[in-house]
C-alpha cells in the first residue's frame, strides 16, 4: 500500500540554488514518502536524467519511496518510475492506463467533485485534490476548494486523496482532518533553508492528526 501522507512536489524554481537531488535526498531523511518531479520548463532530455538522477538516489537510500513524474507519461515510462500524475488538461486516466499499464501509479488532479468521479471511473490510483488553499507555485490553478471541498470529495469517492495548494505546516492538520490522506507541498519543503527540517515539522503534525483520527474511531 502506498504511504501518500507527505509527498513532495519538486520546483527548480524555488530550490535556493540547491539541485533537485540534495533536497529530496533531504526531504526524504526527513519523512518524505512519496516524490513527484516536476518540471515544466526544460528539455525532454533533461527531464529524463533528473528523473534517473532522483530514482537511483531512492534506490541507493533504500527508501519505499515511490517516484511520480508530472505530466509527461512519455519521461515515467522511458525511465521506469512508479508512476504519473496527470493534470485536467493531460491524458484521460483511461487512456494513460492503456499506456502505462496495470502497475503504474496514476494519479489525477481534481478541482471538483466531479473531476474526481470521473476520475476514480477511469481507473486511477489516488486523486490529488487541487488547489486546497490559494498558491503562489501555480498560476493555472481553479478557486480554492477549501476544507469543504475536500470533505466533499471525501464523500463522493473512495481513492486515496491528497491535498495541494497552499500548504503549510500550520494548516497540515486541518488537510488530514477534512478527510485526505496526505498532503503534497512544494514551496513549504523546497524553499525551506532545511528541507529536512521542515518534512520532519509536516511528518509531526500529520502523524498526529491521523493518531487524533484513529482514537476518534475507535
Amino acid at each position: 500500500m502506498i504511504d501518500f501522507s507527505l509527498y513532495l512536489v519538486t520546483d527548480r524554481t524555488l530550490s535556493l540554488g540547491r539541485s533537485t537531488v540534495d533536497i529530496v535526498r533531504a526531504a526524504v531523511t526527513g519523512g518524505v514518502t512519496c516524490v513527484q518531479l516536476r518540471e515544466k520548463e526544460c528539455s525532454t532530455r533533461f527531464f529524463i536524467e533528473e528523473a534517473r538522477r532522483i530514482k537511483e538516489l531512492l534506490r541507493e537510500i533504500g527508501a519505499a519511496v515511490p517516484l511520480i513524474i508530472n505530466d509527461r507519461i512519455d519521461v515515467a515510462l522511458a525511465v521506469g518510475a512508479d508512476g504519473v500524475h496527470l493534470g485536467q488538461t493531460d491524458m484521460p486516466a483511461a487512456d494513460a492506463r492503456r499506456l502505462v499499464g496495470s502497475s503504474c501509479i496514476i494519479g489525477i488532479s481534481a478541482e471538483s467533485v466531479t473531476d474526481a468521479i470521473r476520475a476514480e471511473k477511469e481507473g486511477a490510483d489516488y486523486i490529488g485534490i487541487s488547489p486546497v488553499f490559494a498558491t503562489s507555485t501555480k498560476n493555472d490553478t481553479a478557486a480554492p476548494l477549501g476544507l469543504h471541498g475536500i470533505q466533499a470529495i471525501r464523500a463522493a469517492v473512495s481513492l486515496p486523496l491528497v491535498g495541494i495548494g497552499g500548504i503549510t505546516a500550520e494548516n497540515a492538520a486541518e488537510i488530514i482532518r477534512a478527510g485526505a490522506d496526505g498532503i503534497a507541498v512544494v514551496s513549504a519543503i523546497v524553499g525551506s533553508p532545511s528541507p529536512e527540517d521542515a518534512a520532519k515539522s509536516l511528518k509531526t503534525k500529520i502523524n498526529s492528526s491521523l493518531q487524533q483520527d484513529r482514537t476518534s474511531a475507535s
